[in-house]
């Protein structure tokens, strides 16, 4: 069982940054593929970016150039670095790790940018 605890969220202006954090549990963490999704009210859960075991990233067209996804493996933890935020990146965001093509799943980080 892999347990991952999202941290960073918030509320902030339209243009303005904020970094995501996810630790997550396990010794094998540099071997698990790392994703940010996001879930706005009424809409559904959406891919943001995602990185490979061996540092590959891909992004959702919406974010490319604004955010950045990065993995520290010594400390178990992946980063969202956002910025430029707009009022449609206001959502739920989670973490999830697919490890041998199980996902699992954060409890969620709000992040509320207002115009």
């Amino acid at each position: 069982q892999v347990q991952l605890v999202e941290s960073g969220g918030g509320l902030v202006q339209s243009g303005g940054s904020l970094r995501l954090s996810c630790a997550a549990s396990g010794r094998l963490f540099s071997f698990y593929a790392m994703g940010w999704y996001r879930q706005a009210p009424g809409k559904q859960r959406e891919l943001v970016a995602a990185i490979t075991s061996g540092g590959s990233t891909n992004y959702a067209d919406s974010v490319k150039g604004r955010f950045t996804i990065s993995r520290d493996n010594a400390k178990n933890t992946v980063y969202l670095q956002m910025n430029s935020l707009k009022p449609e990146d206001t959502a739920v965001y989670y973490c999830n790790a697919v490890i041998d093509s199980l996902h699992y799943w954060g409890q969620g980080t709000q992040v509320t940018v207002s115009s």
